[in-house]
């Protein structure tokens, strides 16, 4: 995309529909979103026929989101899970090694289980399509996604596909965000998105870290306290097995 396009709506928005559970299931269309933040005066998307959504979860910081009102809380239940709050209290396992977003992704998965089931359960219990964002839609919200994916059985070659995709908007993301770099005349986005890229190592330790249980993702939330009933439920409302 051009960074000239017109930047009054969400620029990293998409539905998690459409991802292979295996033997032809898919996820269903029309059931989770994930995005970058709204803003006041965003144009509606085109590009998702589930709009608006019935259920907002805010992933942010109570620091990011104490100016304003929710752009979208006229339109949708609005429900804020801090997921980084509090995570400097925690001491995370990880090799000292490791990227710095994978470091931030296991202290998400290690130090705010509590909070990744809540986002499971209000997805869960959403009337109508949920919404899942935070800044810039790409580490809260891919956390969250890959766990969302992962509880009904999604490869996680699909999983860190889906995570990728934000590659290719952050520029846009950043422009949004009063944060990306004034380019000189004639400099591409193309030649600073690897400045801003999305690592797959990062959202790979989170799939590995699911994978030390049985059943994977499903097992992880089974192990905080999200019962039989509860996975149940959410493979009929995300999947579209018959």
């Amino acid at each position: 995309m051009s960074t000239t396009d017109p930047l009054d709506r969400l620029v990293n928005l998409w539905d998690l529909g459409g991802q292979p559970v295996g033997d032809g299931v898919l996820t269903r269309a029309g059931v989770v979103l994930r995005s970058d933040a709204p803003h006041s005066g965003d144009r509606p998307p085109s590009d998702v026929p589930s709009w608006p959504p019935g259920v907002v979860v805010d992933l942010r910081d109570s620091w990011e989101v104490e100016r304003e009102a929710h752009p979208l809380a006229e339109v949708a239940e609005v429900r804020h899970v801090p997921l980084l709050e509090n995570l400097q209290d925690f001491e995370v396992v990880v090799d000292d090694a490791a990227h710095d977003l994978t470091k931030l992704y296991q202290a998400i998965v290690q130090g705010a289980a509590k909070k990744l089931v809540e986002v499971f359960r209000i997805v869960l219990e959403a009337d109508g399509p949920a919404l899942i964002h935070c800044a810039a839609g790409k580490d809260r919200t891919g956390v969250s996604a890959a766990l969302l994916l992962g509880a009904v059985g999604v490869r996680d070659d699909a999983i860190v596909a889906d995570y990728a995709r934000t590659d290719q908007n952050m520029f846009r993301v950043l422009q949004r965000l009063d944060q990306a770099p004034v380019l000189p005349p004639g400099v591409d986005e193309e030649v600073v998105r690897e400045l801003m890229s999305t690592p797959t190592e990062a959202i790979e330790s989170v799939l590995e870290t699911f994978g030390r249980f049985e059943d994977r993702a499903a097992g992880w939330l089974r192990s905080h306290g999200v019962t039989e009933d509860e996975l149940t439920r959410w493979h009929q409302k995300f999947t579209d097995r018959v």
